[in-house]
């Protein structure tokens, strides 16, 4: 089953300003990437992946 990093996000009660800072990252370029306007680096795709206890294509992947 596929959900979005927006819903993982949300479920696990985490704002984008703490997602981001646990990624390393700042708030607008995690707002971008979660919003599609730019794209995560593997090694972000990874960390979210283990992150969230969830496979990259979970995340990831392309909804139909």
């Amino acid at each position: 089953m596929q959900i979005r990093l927006y819903e993982l996000r949300k479920i696990n009660g985490l704002t984008q300003e703490e997602l981001a800072k646990k990624m390393n990252i700042s708030v607008v370029s995690f707002r971008n990437k979660e919003l599609g306007k730019s794209e995560f680096t593997q090694d972000e795709m990874f960390f979210l992946s283990n992150f969230f206890n969830k496979s990259v294509d979970e995340i990831f992947s392309p909804r139909k």
